[in-house]
């Protein structure tokens, strides 16, 4: 099963999402053994239903399909207006790759809502609400997808997103933004990576 999206909301998460573990791991007992007082509890992404334990950004939807075999290979769905996720027109869609170990972060847009669907290869994307006025302000979503575990990942305007390759080989990744490009004045803001300013803003390192 795709992992579920890690969401942190507690104060010291704004600093460093690895300090947020669920009640039941920080009671665990730690081990006598050198460097036990460092060791991180496992933190289960689903409950025993298959749930997700933690809800997503306000304003993000996640989307699982699945692949369907059949005599010559499988086919998967990518989106269907028919879907709740797909609230908006599809009136653009185009592919971006990303060679193995590169990271495309981060980027907002103020109008247009992104709807990522991996292809090809093994992908963490990545989401961070930073809006001032949000309900979910401070939390992070994470998505591992590939083509073994495909999902449509549904990111609202004004939220950081991006991701990185950490798969073998060139990752494909379809979107299918709610506004076609605008080649003279695009919506897209962008705050690198590796700037000091997105160490200071965004609480996650791949």
């Amino acid at each position: 099963m795709l992992e579920a999206a890690k969401t942190e909301n507690t104060e010291n998460a704004l600093h460093d999402p690895k300090l947020f573990i669920q009640p039941a791991a920080a009671a665990m007992t730690r081990p006598e053994v050198e460097g036990g007082e460092v060791l991180v509890p496992k933190r289960s992404a689903v409950d025993k239903a298959g749930g997700w334990r933690n809800a997503p950004i306000e304003g993000v939807r996640f989307r699982p399909t699945r692949p369907v075999p059949h005599e010559d290979g499988t086919v998967a769905e990518i989106a269907r207006t028919d879907w709740p996720q797909v609230d908006q027109p599809i009136v653009h869609v185009h592919v971006t790759t990303t060679e193995p170990g590169r990271i495309r972060a981060w980027g907002l847009h103020q109008r247009s809502t992104d709807r990522l669907f991996v292809v090809k290869g093994l992908v963490s994307i990545v989401v961070y609400d930073g809006r001032l006025d949000s309900p979910t302000r401070g939390c992070l979503n994470e998505w591992k997808v590939s083509e073994r575990n495909p999902g449509l990942v549904v990111i609202a305007p004004n939220l950081y997103h991006g991701w990185k390759n950490i798969g073998t080989s060139e990752a494909f990744i379809v979107n299918m933004p709610s506004l076609a490009y605008d080649h003279d004045a695009p919506d897209a803001l962008d705050l690198p990576y590796d700037s000091p300013e997105a160490g200071r803003i965004v609480p996650f390192r791949w």
